[in-house]
């Protein structure tokens, strides 16, 4: 997301400047709360003085209770969060929707005692990797606990907000949040005041529940007093346990090289190297772990910040968001595209270009190629929605790059670029690459489109996701398999007489074999004969690269091969 510093010379009109709205870092383990009020940012209490309050939820009767008075209860939930838009659901039967509600709402009411007046509207964080279906049942869990929820931002952008704003902090930065139940590491860019993510990649299971894991499963302890023991030695070397720090980043190496891993691929789709950072930002308890902040330090090669306290930072960020959507601020977020846009490709299937809640304005390019030999023109069909197949998506226009070169199926390249500006309209440029020919067209993706027509959309691709992908895979496949069948019979017209009878005969079963599997919707028997007659075909292939080779060499032009 992009979060952007107003020109001092405009004003901000606030949306309910008569109203105080709350930051909420909802957290695997822990949550927070947090205020942003006359300037003065700060994490509220609850009455025992608590800034991190357990998310656990107690059920007695018709009754429950949360935080520190559930964790006596040994038959409490807790962790909940690892469950919130997916289909397990926890052995005691428990929705996650209205554990998560019940947590909301002890912090809401946490919160009204701490200001003295009520509260309506919230910021709540979620983890970066969050799928369109957890941040929905987040959602509805705030709505359930009688919380407006004005956005839901990224915790590493939550974080970035805040420790931006604390240190007006320019360069480009990595955001590593391993909080209770997740971990995501962000590339974020600070120039000028604005904050822009440029990458993300994460793990929705793997956190410090985790760890306490490994812990308990070595020293054969509860859960809670694995998590005791762990925090004990983050401030020192040994526990009465038996286990020492050294002991413990043994214990976790596996772990924590995970998430080195997650780093290294966050930076590539980046596009940036170690070299380019300028600083580390640690987010999540988990981080005050001296194992976690050596492999940091090590990997990155700079000491990481932790002039916020990790525990609260995202609040922190949230709770900032909050007063700049309610009260006025300098700060604001710039708004993201709601659904995907993309263009329809072969077999009627959608390839997604610009993914929804994707930060705008963006521009995004990608090379595509022709199918079938000769084609000298290219319908680029633009098309908006969540599911995998155009017949179920929302078609916003059509257009026709002519003028491609003649050329076998696949040499071409055509680079289709959707560029969407602030205001939403998008521009899809097609370009033929070796010629430079161009088309073009603007579109207003939003035009018709209510908060009806968007839920939806999401509904049925939450509904449909999983046998869409399916069908997908099985579309991909066959067309695959067409294509090899093409190439291979073309190859066994042109330079036949390189086989032996035996060798003909073989591939020419491994083909007819290949185009029966193809009456079938067996994804798994297409792959396997496809392979098979990748297999025949190899030895063959290799003669042909020499038989043209030698072609070139005697003055023959290989176009003509």
């Amino acid at each position: 997301m992009l979060i952007q510093l107003i020109d001092p010379k405009k004003t901000v009109e606030p949306a309910r400047s008569n109203h105080c709205a709350i930051g909420i870092d909802l957290g695997t383990t822990h949550s927070v709360v947090a205020v942003c009020e006359h300037d003065t940012i700060r994490v509220l209490t609850n009455e025992s003085g608590e800034r991190l309050i357990p998310s656990v939820v107690s059920y007695q009767e018709n009754d429950y209770c949360v935080g520190t008075p559930a964790l006596s209860d040994s038959k409490a939930i807790k962790s909940i969060k690892r469950f919130i838009g997916t289909p397990n659901r926890p052995t005691s039967g428990h929705n996650p929707i209205d554990v998560s509600s019940h947590i909301l709402s002890h912090l809401k009411a946490m919160a009204q005692t701490a200001l003295g007046h009520p509260i309506h509207d919230a910021v709540i964080t979620v983890p970066a990797y969050f799928d369109e279906a957890a941040r929905q049942e987040t959602k509805e869990a705030a709505k359930r606990a009688g919380l407006n929820v004005l956005r839901l931002i990224n915790e590493p952008t939550a974080a970035a907000l805040a420790y931006g704003l604390d240190q007006n902090a320019e360069g480009l930065y990595a955001i590593y949040d391993l909080g209770g139940g997740t971990f995501d590491l962000s590339i974020i860019r600070f120039s000028k005041g604005v904050f822009q993510v440029l990458a993300t990649a994460g793990d929705t299971q793997l956190g410090g529940d985790d760890i306490d894991q490994l812990i308990a499963d070595k020293l054969r302890v509860p859960l809670d007093q694995a998590r005791t023991i762990k925090e004990y030695l983050s401030d020192h070397p040994h526990h009465a346990s038996g286990l020492s720090q050294q002991d413990l980043a043994s214990l976790i190496h596996t772990l924590i090289s995970k998430t080195i891993t997650i780093c290294t691929r966050a930076l590539h789709d980046a596009n940036r190297s170690l070299a380019d950072l300028t600083g580390v930002v640690l987010v999540g308890g988990s981080t005050r772990m001296p194992a976690v902040r050596d492999a940091v330090q090590q990997f990155f090669g700079l000491p990481p910040l932790t002039n916020l306290n990790p525990d609260e930072v995202v609040a922190l960020g949230a709770a900032l968001q909050a007063k700049a959507l309610t009260q006025g601020s300098d700060t604001v977020l710039l708004d993201v595209t709601p659904l995907s846009l993309g263009i329809e490709t072969m077999g009627g299937l959608v390839e997604k270009i610009i993914h929804r809640n994707s930060p705008i304005p963006v521009a995004i390019a990608q090379e595509f190629t022709t199918y079938e030999d000769g084609q000298d023109g290219l319908i680029v069909h633009v098309v908006q929605g969540e599911r995998e197949f155009v017949k179920d998506c929302r078609s916003l226009a059509t257009f026709t790059l002519t003028g491609i070169p003649p050329m076998g199926a696949g040499i071409a390249r055509v680079r289709i670029t959707f560029a969407l500006d602030v205001d939403g309209l998008l521009t899809v440029t097609a370009k033929e690459m070796t010629t430079g020919i161009s088309q073009n067209i603007e579109i207003k993706p939003s035009y018709g489109l209510n908060e009806d027509d968007l839920f939806t959309i999401l509904k049925d691709n939450f509904d449909h996701g999983a046998t869409d992908i399916e069908h997908r895979l099985l579309i991909e496949t066959k067309i695959e398999a067409e294509q090899t069948t093409s190439l291979v019979t073309s190859a066994l017209a042109q330079d036949g007489d390189l086989l032996t009878e035996d060798e003909r005969n073989t591939i020419d079963n491994c083909l007819n074999s290949l185009q029966n599997s193809l009456n079938s919707d067996d994804k798994n028997a297409i792959k396997a004969q496809l392979q098979a007659l990748e297999a025949s075909t190899q030895d063959f292939a290799d003669r042909r690269v020499n038989r043209n080779i030698r072609r070139a060499l005697s003055g023959s032009h290989v176009n003509k091969i």
